[in-house]
């Protein structure tokens, strides 16, 4: 059988990248001072949804992809250990990891050791949120 025996495939969708991510998280404030001071993410815009008792914030990376922090009253928490099926970490990039982990240490964050990857050959680590979701911190290759 060669590929032109096979039936027409449709299209694949042309994507354009990564638009928002979506966090529900357990303590509002923390997170909010977590993503904001500590990530250093830029406020796009915050509102209090009365009629769902929740919070959400807008947040931007540089390259303008988005963060969307929700709050929601009693959020039950994320299954990680063992890792349950389903999104497994949020990836950011960072120019200078020697100068993030400075940045962490500097507002008590704990990173795991830094490793570099078999295949890409860039360092990276992975530190948690508030609420333990994983995020991983990858050095762009220079």
């Amino acid at each position: 059988m060669t590929s032109a025996d096979l039936p027409p495939q449709p299209p694949a969708l042309q994507l354009g990248g990564i638009h928002h991510v979506a966090i529900i998280a357990g303590d509002y404030a923390r997170s909010r001072r977590f993503y904001t001071e500590v990530l250093g993410l830029r406020v796009v815009h915050e509102v209090f949804r009365a009629e769902r008792q929740s919070y959400k914030l807008d947040l931007a990376l540089p390259d303008g992809t988005q963060v969307e922090l929700f709050s929601f009253p009693s959020p039950p928490p994320r299954p990680s250990y063992p890792e349950a099926c389903g999104l497994r970490h949020l990836a950011l990039r960072v120019d200078d990891m020697d100068a993030s982990l400075a940045a962490l240490v500097a507002h008590g964050v704990t990173a795991e050791p830094v490793r570099i990857d078999p295949f890409t050959g860039a360092r990276f680590t992975f530190i948690a949120d508030p609420d333990g979701l994983p995020i991983e911190l990858v050095e762009r290759l220079r």
